[in-house]
């Protein structure tokens, strides 16, 4: 998969998540959501990767930090952890729309959740400009 893709899917599951909201799915938006998020990790992935091609001889184990499904573990593939630190620090808002957004698991996918918590994530993701989804945007 290349980084277009990553974008197509992080922007496809972002709209599955609003349509599933204005339905009253709050588990599957709550899924989706996090997704979205995750996508845009991966395409960030790639993007450090085309300007650090050494980094799969570096670290041997590089692509296995790539295959998992949360999405504070995504960070550090990205090479995001000083970008990361620094946008909390400097932007409340997106420091608090984080700390939602990083709890997601792929698991969710096996709990009941709720209109305000599927709420609460989405926008954690999607707000405009200080979403992690936009922050994401800036970097892909």
């Amino acid at each position: 998969m290349d980084r277009a893709l990553w974008q197509q899917l992080a922007e496809e599951r972002l709209l599955d998540t609003k349509a599933l909201l204005d339905v009253g799915r709050w588990s599957g938006a709550y899924h989706m959501a996090g997704y979205a998020a995750e996508c845009g990790l991966k395409s960030c992935i790639l993007a450090y990767v085309e300007t650090h091609t050494d980094i799969i001889f570096r670290e041997r184990k590089f692509s296995e930090k790539c295959w998992v499904h949360e999405l504070p573990a995504l960070i550090n593939p990205a090479g995001l952890e000083s970008d990361l630190a620094a946008r909390m620090v400097a932007n409340p808002t997106f420091g608090g729309f984080w700390g939602i957004a990083k709890d997601w698991k792929e698991t969710s996918r096996y709990e009941i959740k709720t209109q305000s918590q599927a709420e609460q994530l989405y926008e954690a993701i999607a707000q405009e400009p200080d979403g992690v989804l936009p922050w994401l945007r800036t970097i892909w």
